[in-house]
């Protein structure tokens, strides 16, 4: 049935379209734990696949994006962990168990935050309205190597000169579209009815979904991109726009006239673009906002170093804090020039110190003042940083090999070698896992070093487990 309008919708949800809640099973003998464990195996195998961002600057606004989404739904038995793959596609899906994986390439091409909300709307219905756990049931046709292939394709499609657009996502607004679900036309006008729903009900523009298809049909389709072989099953883009748009016709000013609020959004953009994009269209993105946006000069900032270009870096940086000297993100990256230059480390601490007053929960920076105090000689102020930081990343190689190099200095060897073989677990290097593993076992001494072998190797074990399964 298609809704004339949202607000029919909002005023018939709870007899027609309410999203089930699930008790012991989902379908049949399906069970919701069933779905969990396959959920949190896929994480684990995208983990190990591609680029997961970890900075909390980048994380936690998209969690957050999410949680204001989902706090509005009628009790759900998800939790709906997000996580941000490193990747230029226009990309965003749901997997089982309410797992959401959204690509950079998405946050950095999207203009507003309402369009992101609508993306991840649309991929919350899915989960809710059982989509993906009706197509397990029905044919238990989806394996995880299937589910995986699916992820590894966007690389390889894109590595090998592929659209890095909306082709990838439009089968099911994700990346699951042909191999890993093959969402039916029913199923993504339910998606796209109950997006728009968990959109306005959560307090943004209505038109952010919409405006999503938008961007994705000007980045991909505008450039002449052939449309994929699986979208010939699912609703044209252009009749999804149409709907879409019919249905903000109907619905009241308020509504539509919603104010956008993307302060936070614009500081995430300019993070990834700045670290992770193009430098030459990040260039141009900065160079809108000018010389009094500090955001904007914190970005230069961080091209100017990439680009080693160390002066022109310091310039930016210092005008960028001369205008906010109490920005936080602007501090952190401030701090982790100086740091990473080789300059100035008094300096370097002094802006750290500062950003993590200001945000303690920054552990991307606290893992660079880890690094200025282990540099500094303080290994044991270093090393209580870094177990910090590892409760919030406990699978971030390169903080395992930084705080294992670090226990070696001060001669606590089977636990420092016991974390470079996390290091190398975590990076898929198992030779040099096993090789790490051996010299902690053979340094192990006190029964705290054995058990931490022994919960290392059932750690091991485990994921070595999921890997086996996938292939």
């Amino acid at each position: 049935m298609r809704l004339r309008s949202v607000m029919a919708a909002v005023c018939m949800v709870g007899v027609l379209f309410a999203p089930m809640r699930a008790d012991a099973a989902l379908f049949g003998d399906f069970t919701l734990q069933d779905e969990m464990k396959m959920g949190r195996e896929f994480e684990v195998l995208v983990k190990s696949t591609m680029p997961i961002i970890e900075d909390p600057v980048v994380h936690d606004y998209v969690q957050s994006v999410v949680d204001r989404i989902v706090k509005t739904l009628p009790p759900q038995p998800y939790k709906f962990p997000t996580n941000v793959v490193l990747h230029n596609s226009l990309n965003a899906f749901a997997a089982p168990g309410g797992f959401v994986f959204v690509f950079s390439g998405l946050i950095m091409h999207l203009r507003h935050e309402s369009e992101l909300a609508g993306v991840l709307s649309h991929e919350i219905a899915h989960v809710t309205q059982r989509h993906i756990a009706g197509r397990m049931e029905r044919g238990r046709v989806i394996s995880l190597t299937s589910l995986l292939g699916v992820v590894a394709g966007v690389a390889a499609g894109l590595a090998g000169g592929g659209s890095a657009g909306g082709a990838a996502m439009m089968g099911s607004m994700a990346a699951g579209g042909a191999a890993m679900l093959n969402y039916s036309r029913l199923d993504e006008d339910d998606a796209d009815r109950f997006g728009i729903k968990y959109l306005v009900d959560a307090g943004y523009n209505p038109k952010g979904l919409g405006g999503a298809f938008e961007v994705l049909k000007s980045q991909d389709w505008g450039g002449g991109s052939a449309v994929p072989t699986y979208l010939s099953t699912h609703p044209d883009l252009n009749l999804r726009l149409a709907r879409l748009r019919a249905d903000l016709q109907s619905m009241p000013a308020s509504l539509k006239n919603r104010r956008e609020d993307d302060a936070r959004f614009r500081r995430v953009q300019a993070l990834l673009w700045a670290r992770h994009g193009d430098a030459a269209h990040a260039e141009q993105i900065f160079a809108k906002g000018g010389d009094k946006d500090p955001v904007s000069l914190m970005g230069k900032g961080m091209l100017a170093a990439r680009q080693n270009r160390v002066k022109d870096a310091e310039g930016f940086f210092n005008a960028a804090l001369a205008l906010a000297p109490n920005d936080a993100l602007i501090l952190r990256e401030a701090g982790i020039f100086e740091y990473t230059k080789g300059g100035d480390i008094s300096r370097a601490r002094k802006y750290l110190e500062k950003a993590l007053r200001l945000y303690p929960g920054d552990f991307y920076g606290l893992f660079f003042y880890a690094r200025i105090l282990d540099d500094s000689g303080d290994r044991a102020g270093a090393q209580q940083r870094y177990r910090d930081v590892l409760r919030h990343v406990p699978e971030d190689s390169e903080v395992h090999t930084y705080y294992g190099r670090s226990l070696g200095a001060v001669g606590k060897l089977s636990e420092g070698y016991l974390h470079l073989a996390y290091a190398s677990l975590y990076g898929n290097d198992q030779r040099k896992a096993d090789n790490w593993l051996e010299k902690a076992k053979s340094t192990a001494r006190t029964p705290e070093e054995k058990k931490a072998v022994k919960d290392y190797e059932s750690k091991a074990a485990e994921r070595a487990k999921i890997m086996k399964e996938a292939r």
